[in-house]
Formats: C-alpha cells, sequence, structure tokens
C-alpha cells in the first residue's frame, strides 16, 4: 500500500477536522475553513503535502458530483414554475455583471479574450456561501432569498456552457478541427444519455432498490455518475455536463432523494477536498509581488458586482432593508471560477500567471465575505431595524400537506381516506413496487429509508401539517419518532401501534395521538359478533364503547408502571377483575339474560 497516500489523507483529515469547526464557530463557514486549511498544510503554509496539481484533479470529481446533484433539483415542472427568476433573474445577474468586469477590464487594456472568460468567471457567485448564509439567517422563504436561490441556480447552469466555451477561445493545437465522426460520436453519446437515463437507469434503480441492501444502491449511485464522467471524457466534452443532464433525466425520478442522500456525504468530502486543493494551490508568491494590485482588484470587483447586485435586487422585489444583505451574500467569487479559470489556462486562454491572480482575487473575495456581513449586522442593518416590518419581507407559507411514512396495508388506507378528502399527501416507502403504483395515480412519493433525516427534509418535514407513522417495524417507528422529534419539534406526530409495549414506547417519546392497529377492527368484528348472537344494534354498541373505553382507561393508568413487571400484572389484573364487575352490575341492572341471547 502507498504509505505516502496514506499520510496524505490523515494530514488532510486532521486539517479540515480542525480548522472547518473552528471556522464555523468564528462564523466563517466550512467553504473558507477548507481553504484555510489547505494553506495551512500547503507549500505557502507547513508544506505538509506536495502534488498538489494530482490532488486538485482528483477533488474535481467533488464538483461533478455537485453538477449531478444540482441537475437532481431541476426538476421539470419545478424549473418551469421558476423559469422566470431563475432566468430572468438569474441572467440579468451573469450578464450585467460580465458586461460591468469586462468592460472595466477592457478599459485597463486587457485582451478582450481574457476580459470575457475573466468576467464571465467572476460573475459566478459561491452556492456552498451563498445557500449557507441564507439558510443561517432563515431567509431561505423570503424574497431576498427565493431570488438569491434562483440566480444561484442559473448561475450553476450557466457554468456548464461556460466551461464548454472556453476551450473555444484557446490556442490551436494545430490539428484539425472536430471531424464529422468526432461530432457523430458525442451526438450519439448524447442521445445514448438521454435515452439510456429513461429508459434503462430507472428500471436498474428499481430493480437494485428491490434487493434491499443500501451499500449496493449507493455502489450504483457511484458507479451511475463515475461511468458518465468518463464517457463524456471519451468524447471530449465537460465531465460535468454529461452528470448534469443525466440529474436533469432523473430529476423527477421516485429515486432522486435516495441518490442524493446517497452521495451527499460523497459530494461534501469531495469538494471539501477541492476547496483544500485550491487553497493548497494558492499562490502567494504572486501576491507578495503586487499585493497592492490584487488588493485594488479585490475591492474593485466587490465593489462592481456588489453595485450591479443591490440595483438588480430592487427589480426583483428585494425589501429595501435586505437589498445589501442580498448583494454581500453573492457578491464574492464562487466555486466554479477556479473550475473556468483552470480550464482557460489549460486551452492557454490564460497565462499561468493571470490564473494565478485571478484564483487569488476569487480566494481572498470569499475571505471578504464573512467580514461584508460583520459590516452589514453592525453597521446598515441597526438602521433599517426601527422601521415595521413590510408585507413582502414574511416567509411565504410553506407546502401544506401531510407526510405518511409508510405504507403498508394500515397506510394505505389512512392514505386513501386523506387523498379522497382532498388532502395533499407525500408518500415515503422502500418498496419500489409500492412506489411505481403510487406514482402511476398521481402520489408524490419518495423512495427511501424514512428514518433518515436527510429524507424527511426533502419531503419538507420542515412545513408539513403532519408526520402519520404507519411503519411496520417496531424498532423503526421508535427510531423516526426520535429523529423528528429531535428535528422537527414542531411537527405533529399521529402513530400506529403494533402492540401495548410499542404504545408505551410511543408516549414515553412525546407521541399524544395513538392508534392500536387491531385494537378498532377488532372492536367492530366483536360488535357484529354480539348482534349474530341477538343483541340489538344499540345494545352491542353500547357494550363495545364500555368495553372501549375501560381499555384505553386501563392503558393509561397501567403505563406509569409498565416498567415494574411485578407492578405492572398487579395493576392489568386489577383492571381485568373491574372490567369482569362492570359487566356483571350491567348484566343485574338489566335482568336475568336469556339464553344464548339478549333481551330487547
Amino acid at each position: 500500500m502507498d504509505h505516502s497516500l496514506l499520510q496524505n489523507a490523515l494530514i488532510y483529515l486532521l486539517a479540515a477536522v480542525v480548522a472547518v469547526p473552528i471556522a464555523k464557530r468564528l462564523g466563517l463557514g466550512a467553504v473558507l475553513g477548507y481553504l484555510l486549511a489547505g494553506i495551512a498544510i500547503g507549500p505557502w503554509g507547513l508544506g505538509l503535502i506536495s502534488g498538489v496539481e494530482n490532488l486538485l484533479h482528483f477533488s474535481e470529481f467533488g464538483v461533478v458530483l455537485l453538477l449531478f446533484l444540482i441537475g437532481l433539483e431541476l426538476e421539470p415542472k419545478r424549473l418551469w414554475a421558476m423559469r422566470r427568476p431563475i432566468f430572468g433573474g438569474g441572467g440579468a445577474q451573469v450578464l450585467l455583471v460580465a458586461a460591468a468586469l469586462a468592460g472595466t477590464a477592457l478599459l485597463f487594456g486587457i485582451d478582450w479574450k481574457v476580459a470575457l472568460i475573466a468576467a464571465l468567471g467572476l460573475s459566478l457567485s459561491s452556492t456552498a456561501i451563498a445557500l449557507a448564509t441564507l439558510e443561517e439567517r432563515n431567509l431561505m422563504a423570503t424574497p431576498a432569498g427565493a431570488a438569491g436561490f434562483s440566480i444561484l441556480l442559473f448561475q450553476d447552469i450557466a457554468a456548464i456552457p461556460m466551461i464548454a466555451i472556453v476551450p473555444m477561445l484557446g490556442v490551436s493545437s494545430g490539428q484539425d478541427s472536430t471531424s464529422w465522426v468526432d461530432a457523430a460520436r458525442i451526438i450519439a453519446v448524447i442521445a445514448a444519455l438521454v435515452l439510456g437515463g429513461r429508459f434503462l437507469i430507472r428500471p436498474a434503480l428499481r430493480m437494485i432498490a428491490g434487493t434491499g441492501m443500501r451499500e449496493i444502491f449507493t455502489a450504483f449511485a457511484l458507479l451511475l455518475v463515475i461511468a458518465i464522467a468518463m464517457l463524456m471524457q471519451w468524447v471530449g466534452l465537460s465531465m460535468a455536463l454529461g452528470t448534469f443532464l443525466a440529474g436533469v433525466l432523473l430529476a423527477d425520478s421516485e429515486y432522486r432523494h435516495a441518490l442524493e442522500s446517497d452521495l451527499e456525504p460523497f459530494k461534501g468530502l469531495l469538494l471539501g477536498l477541492f476547496f483544500t486543493a485550491v487553497g493548497m494551490s494558492v499562490d502567494f508568491a504572486v501576491f507578495l509581488a503586487q499585493p497592492w494590485r490584487i488588493l485594488g482588484m479585490v475591492v474593485l470587483f466587490l465593489v462592481i458586482k456588489g453595485l450591479v447586485l443591490y440595483l438588480l435586487a430592487m427589480k426583483l422585489g428585494v425589501a429595501r432593508g435586505q437589498r445589501a444583505l442580498f448583494a454581500f451574500v453573492l457578491a464574492q467569487g464562487g466555486e466554479f471560477a477556479f473550475v473556468v479559470f483552470g480550464a482557460a489556462a489549460t486551452a492557454r486562454v490564460f497565462s499561468q500567471e493571470q490564473a494565478a491572480v485571478l484564483v487569488v482575487t476569487v480566494t481572498l473575495s470569499m475571505m471578504a465575505t464573512p467580514l461584508l456581513l460583520l459590516w452589514h449586522d453592525k453597521v446598515i442593518a441597526p438602521r433599517h431595524a426601527a422601521g415595521k416590518q413590510r408585507p413582502d419581507d414574511k416567509p411565504e407559507a410553506k407546502e401544506d400537506h401531510v407526510i405518511i411514512a409508510g405504507f403498508g396495508r394500515f397506510g394505505q388506507i389512512v392514505g386513501r381516506l386523506l387523498h379522497a378528502n382532498g388532502v395533499s399527501l407525500t408518500v415515503l416507502d422502500h418498496d419500489p413496487d409500492q412506489i411505481d403504483l403510487l406514482r402511476r395515480f398521481g402520489f408524490k412519493v419518495f423512495y427511501g429509508d424514512a428514518t433518515r433525516i436527510d429524507l424527511l427534509h426533502a419531503a419538507g418535514a420542515a412545513g408539513a401539517r403532519a408526520l402519520v407513522l404507519a411503519i411496520d417495524d417496531v424498532e423503526d417507528s421508535l427510531k423516526l419518532v426520535d429523529a423528528a422529534r429531535e428535528v422537527f419539534p414542531d411537527l405533529p406526530i399521529l402513530a400506529r401501534a403494533r402492540n401495548v409495549s410499542h404504545y408505551y414506547d410511543l408516549m414515553d417519546r412525546g407521541v399524544t395521538v395513538i392508534e392500536r392497529e387491531t385494537f378498532e377492527s377488532a372492536l367492530l368484528l366483536g360488535r357484529r359478533v354480539m348482534q349474530h348472537l341477538g343483541a340489538s344494534a344499540w345494545q352491542a354498541r353500547q357494550a363495545t364503547m364500555k368495553f372501549r373505553a375501560h381499555t384505553l382507561k386501563s392503558l393509561l393508568d397501567v403505563y406509569p408502571y409498565y416498567r415494574d413487571q411485578q407492578q405492572y400484572v398487579s395493576m392489568a389484573r386489577q383492571a381485568r377483575d373491574e372490567l369482569e364487575a362492570m359487566f356483571a352490575r350491567d348484566a343485574a341492572a338489566r335482568g336475568e339474560k336469556r339464553r344464548g341471547g339478549w333481551d330487547d
């Protein structure tokens, strides 16, 4: 085994584990933590890791995974509903910022190709920094958050054609232009990707999910992304472009959230490695050689981009008090700028020095973001605090729906009743056949383990009216309650209990609305037996309701003692004796019973 590989992995993981929590605690964000970790262990820090270029190339797979997951978010219906803010606001942001930056660069005598690619790359913001900031400040549901998310979504889409056009502006290698054979091969691969995503990948996912082995599903998800990336690289196209297209094709699949959940840890770790590698690759010799020039570029870049964003916020309906925050959140350079500049250096649009200067500029702009936000909180925000909150500052209403976890024999009845009465449902289940059936009847259904918090988040548990717990397995049921109580404390939970012990375990966890799965149906059958034996409908109902009330009362009376086995048995016997005495009194009051029947 290569011990240098293990040594580098140890250093990388140790740096990340130390730097990222510290950065998060200081309010700097995880991305900056990774960047600082890279600087610390890189050539300009402690010099603990060499071969930064190889690490950077490997870590770019994190960007590939990010594009795949972004594609999974772009469900055609959702994309169509958001088309105006995404393509209107997002398109305007990229074009206006790029035009302003390119125009400024041309005024300084920069070559038009360099100015264009640099401006396009700098028009992109950091998705990781911006989204984390919006979520931390609970702004995602406000107009500022919605506009910011739309712009970031468009930027992620726009990064793909940006990366694709860079080689077209590069220096010719002396070879002929792409042949018809190469063009046909590219078209054939894209067509195969589209058709395969629709007719082959989904059945394969269903078959893999049917095995019930989560690790195999995760392995297939990684295999899918790697295979598509290598296929696109083979035909000379961007790996990110291929995985993005695959993600879009699977965006309306019932396995989308399971794919997201399984790939998210790999994406986060590899993106962290990518940011660390970027930090290690920052050439501080360039900064030390011309510090004032680079600092001037950073300030000029932030001012131009921030001013365009502030003016654009006025047109996007962002509240006045949030416009500066909106501009500061999106003003920095983004992670895709590193990819664009790297592609430009490879295609020889940029010199190595120009690429290094721009990488340092973007990195410093990222590091400046927490300072801008701190300035906003201390100086700008207090000026707006005295004013009343405008109606458009209020978060938008969350989706009104009920989540049903488990759609077996019990959950089906609950779901059909609610669905028949116009209640919007979201179903969580791990049976591929069941999922396929539900989707055909128009249910919103997610494949996966309902006890996983990421799946609950994806299903909209934060805004749900209630969670109906209908899972068969008792341990999984209790695990789900524990997870939901911890992350969604305000989410009402209505549960099905398999038995008395399960009932008590649910009560221990604060669940108050519980139905024993066989209790009511057994009562109904017993009531019908009494009628069959001669009791009137009224007598059968009264006897059943009295038995029901006594049983439920006894259940609650015994609850404080159910962990004490001796006391529990004693209380249960006492409850049974009371029930027998109660029926004896009823019989005496009613008179002597007929043999084999009841008096009318």
